[in-house]
């Protein structure tokens, strides 16, 4: 074990590797309030790498409810057991120390997946799911904690679920990676991808057993193990559909509740994030703080971000995305102007965002929320590509076009 920096954990932590750093890193950040579980994105991605024979039950895209759902079954309860047992009562968060950069959310005190496992037998603390918790992506879906007859309001109602989207995380300090004896698992230089070398896997599902978000699968047809592979061929330009332009996954070009937005994040040696105010994702996770890593207590330093859903309990949802929760809703709750405008890329575009810019426009609205006074400015945010073309354009202000009486169908009934 070498000591590296995590800056969602805000200090040094131990891991198998003094990581290589790759020249951009694959991110992204999902919107869960948005959602609305209709699975495009998970038969987007189904359809496209997971239909054959030894796949039938691996969806390496898949949106489950919370609480209760989890594919496969019970996976994060399973994973934070197993940390607590091995470090009872001291999975906790201190947030009084805080850096911009280094530490947003604090520090973490307790320990993550490398740093319970034995260090001999096991470099990450883990386990195998049985087959059956495999069978059912499903399962719990649209439960909700309780049926309330009073109604509902914010900021928490009594009954509650939400939509949690998950892929790979394509994590800086990978766990699959970490546990791997044929050091089969990689991190791709130019992106920051997690791949497996299948000529170099035996299928000991070691990745399998040490990824706490169960994102590495055993398929039993090839003995071997797979994951998302992050679309790569569209995210470095080299799929036909591109024309040599990077271009967001098919989960991402998909989705029909516009909650993805999906590209690449310039790191220094370090691993963290390179300051770039223009680019969107360095502007949702850094500056407006809107977007949380899913349990980066675990200590991966995962890559992909989520916007909190607004109406579940709080201390259910510090568990899943660390203390940045208040502020994250809060910031989200009630946008700045620039926020409001950045949340308008997301589906706007299947290539890829590297950069964007803001038109201001006149103000269309003045109103009261809760005792709070807001202003909505139609600003158009334009979004450029790797090459700093306009590949993009939105306003904040939806357009009402009247088509004209021509265009009214004669059989209306």
């Amino acid at each position: 074990m070498v000591q590296v920096h995590n800056w969602q954990l805000g200090r040094e932590m131990e891991y198998r590797y003094d990581a290589g750093k790759p020249k951009r890193q694959f991110a992204a950040v999902f919107n869960t309030n948005r959602c609305i579980a209709c699975q495009t994105c998970t038969m987007a991605c189904k359809s496209t790498w997971t239909f054959s024979p030894g796949q039938e039950l691996m969806w390496w895209n898949n949106v489950e409810t919370k609480p209760y759902g989890g594919y496969p079954k019970h996976w994060d309860v399973k994973i934070l057991e197993l940390q607590e047992k091995a470090n009872p009562g001291g999975q906790v968060w201190n947030t009084a120390a805080k850096d911009a950069k280094k530490s947003p959310y604090g520090t973490f005190e307790g320990k993550t997946v490398f740093e319970t496992a034995d260090g001999s037998q096991n470099q990450v603390t883990g386990y195998i799911p049985a087959e059956e918790e495999w069978k059912a992506p499903n399962f719990g879906e649209d439960t909700a904690t309780k049926t309330s007859t009073d109604g509902a309001q914010l900021p928490e109602h009594a009954g509650w679920f939400f939509y949690l989207q998950r892929i790979c995380n394509h994590c800086s300090y990978p766990a699959c990676l970490a546990a791997c004896p044929r050091n089969a698992v990689y991190k791709r230089e130019d992106d920051g991808i997690v791949l497996i070398d299948q000529e170099r896997c035996r299928g000991y599902r070691k990745c399998v057993e040490a990824c706490p978000y169960k994102k590495s699968m055993y398929r039993p047809s090839t003995r071997t193990s797979e994951k998302c592979i992050g679309c790569f061929p569209r995210v470095e330009g080299t799929d036909p559909l591109t024309e040599g332009i990077p271009m967001e996954t098919r989960c991402m070009t998909a989705c029909i509740g516009k909650i993805r937005l999906q590209g690449l994040v310039q790191v220094d040696d370090a691993g963290l994030w390179i300051e770039d105010p223009s680019n969107p994702l360095y502007y949702l996770v850094h500056i407006a703080k809107v977007a949380l890593p899913l349990y980066p207590q675990f200590g991966t330093q995962p890559n992909v971000y989520y916007i909190p859903p607004r109406w579940v309990p709080r201390d259910y949802l510090r568990q899943m995305f660390g203390p940045g929760v208040d502020a994250a809703i809060e910031a989200y709750t009630n946008p700045s102007r620039e926020t409001l405008a950045v949340l308008q890329l997301f589906r706007a575009a299947q290539s890829i965002v590297f950069s964007y810019k803001i038109e201001q426009g006149p103000k269309v609205q003045e109103l009261t929320i809760a005792g709070q006074k807001r202003e909505l400015y139609d600003d158009v945010i334009i979004g450029y590509d790797s090459q700093g073309r306009e590949i993009t354009r939105v306003s904040v202000e939806e357009k009402t076009i009247d088509r004209g009486a021509q265009f009214i169908s004669l059989n209306t009934i």
